[in-house]
């Protein structure tokens, strides 16, 4: 089973950046995408940006769009996400995940429950506040 390790993240003020990484053991391109949900106390998880592999098409929910960035590494296997303006609402725990066969908006669309989930990571805490 693929593993995922997260690095990065953190606490930042409102309008700093911070870079998450997620580290893919096996190949980053055994996968169809890669990406990033955050999860924020009391309410769904997110599907924040998501990368599909093939053809490196990128989506990006509109809450971080213009802001985030996400990003890989083939050679290391590692997708990164960067985060730039940051808002005290980006506040939440934030999880990368392969998926397989579906390309990156699909795959930002699934729910945390969906059986096309191959790995998660073990989550990164992101803190924005003054």
């Amino acid at each position: 089973q693929p593993h995922l390790v997260q690095s990065g993240g953190g606490s930042a003020q409102p309008g700093e950046s911070l870079r998450l990484s997620c580290a893919i053991s096996g190949g980053l391109l055994d996968y169809s995408a890669i990406g990033w949900f955050r999860q924020v106390s009391g309410k769904e998880s997110e599907g924040v940006s998501c990368m599909s592999t093939k053809d490196d098409s990128k989506w990006y929910s509109d809450s971080v769009k213009g802001r985030f960035t996400i990003s890989r590494d083939n050679v290391k296997s590692v997708v990164y996400l960067q985060m730039n303006s940051l808002k005290p609402e980006d506040t939440g725990v934030y999880y990368c995940a392969a998926v397989s066969p579906f390309g990156a908006q699909a795959m930002c669309a699934m729910g945390p429950e969906s059986p096309f989930f191959k790995s998660w990571g073990q989550g990164t805490q992101v803190t924005v506040s003054s």
